[in-house]
């Protein structure tokens, strides 16, 4: 026990591996392929394993990652790339990410970009200087110029030695555009994301490809693109009130992301116009907020915090298989349509209010 100055507070030490292995009366290799989950644990009985575990919280037990680092002379940390780290899409990534670094003893050094290309260079020879084993870009553009292994979420990578999880656009499109038809919506506006997302291009591919195969019609003046890099409803705001200013009547919006959505519907409202009663609103990815949104958000779910858990154990993959391994190019995951309250059956088609 140590006391802290000023206070009569007192702290306890960090216990290390070989004293929970004492109190647990084991030996301590036993103890850290346990908590390493090491596939040599794999004859140890699963009544020890969780006594290993529940005393390893119960005594508040931290690996000492510098140690291990040390003696295997490695970081075991991995490099995170992301453009913003207070918007929904990152945090829920990034929380994946973190769950499965942390379950195999890894550390995670975390840089946001805000969308800035000298940032975007410069962040992975930063990395790199840092001896990080791998990296890690969300929804951020990489060149693959680097000789570790680089694992990107979300966009199009073809490039060498860099892995892509991704999500299935064209089903995306196809469950929010058949919703919306079957509840009779014809006339359909579309708000596009940032030019420098990963997803614009592939997913408005995807709208276009889905809207043709099932007869419906994308009317150029009920398309708005966000601009600016705001992480904020506003740029969903300003998009609806684009949309509202062309004059042009429509019952449904598809909107890029959950809060542009969100942003959106405020225009609409300011406009005098319900939702869903005047306007049916779908948004994507399925944030946290879209459930406690005012009316709770029918969307489109990525499973965001399931794909940044993908890409690191992926990364985790890579980084123990070697340089010259073979690895997975790509995996694609499966979106889903979650509806809520912000869409229902096509009215008429409504224009912006009258004063």
């Amino acid at each position: 026990m140590r006391s802290v100055a000023g206070g009569s507070h007192q702290e306890r030490a960090p216990i290390s591996l070989k004293q929970l292995a004492g109190h647990l009366g084991l030996s301590p290799t036993t103890v850290s392929l346990v908590l390493n989950q090491s596939p040599l644990a794999g004859s140890i009985p699963e009544t020890t394993k969780k006594r290993i575990f529940d005393a390893a919280k119960g005594l508040d037990y931290r690996p000492n990652l510098v140690a291990r680092s040390l003696r295997a002379q490695r970081s075991l940390t991995v490099g995170v790339m992301v453009p913003e780290l207070s918007d929904g899409y990152s945090a829920m990534v990034l929380s994946g990410i973190e769950d499965q670094l942390f379950r195999d003893g890894y550390f995670s050094l975390v840089a946001s970009h805000r969308h800035q290309h000298n940032l975007i260079k410069h962040y992975p020879d930063l990395f790199f200087q840092r001896r990080v084993e791998g990296i890690i870009a969300v929804d951020t553009p990489y060149d693959g110029r680097l000789p570790i292994p680089v694992v990107a979420v979300s966009g199009e990578h073809d490039v060498e030695g860099v892995s892509t999880v991704k999500l299935d656009h064209k089903r995306a499109a196809l469950l929010a555009l058949e919703y919306l038809k079957g509840l009779g919506h014809e006339a359909i506006a579309f708000i596009k994301g940032q030019e420098f997302s990963s997803d614009t291009h592939l997913r408005w591919q995807a709208i276009e490809s889905e809207a043709s195969t099932l007869g419906i019609r994308i009317r150029p003046q009920l398309v708005a693109q966000l601009e600016g890099d705001s992480p904020s409803p506003e740029p969903g705001y300003v998009a609806g009130q684009q949309l509202l200013a062309t004059g042009r009547p429509f019952t449904a919006l598809f909107a890029f992301n959950d809060v542009s959505a969100i942003g959106a519907i405020r225009a609409f409202r300011e406009s005098g116009l319900g939702v869903p009663d005047d306007i049916s609103v779908i948004g994507f990815d399925d944030i946290y907020n879209a459930v406690f949104f005012s009316p709770a958000l029918t969307t489109i779910r990525q499973p965001l915090r399931e794909m940044g858990k993908l890409a690191a154990a992926l990364m985790l993959k890579r980084i123990s298989g070697g340089s010259r391994a073979p690895y997975s190019k790509e995996i694609v995951v499966e979106p889903e349509l979650v509806i809520r309250q912000s869409t229902s059956e096509a009215r008429r088609a409504s224009r912006p209010a009258t004063n």
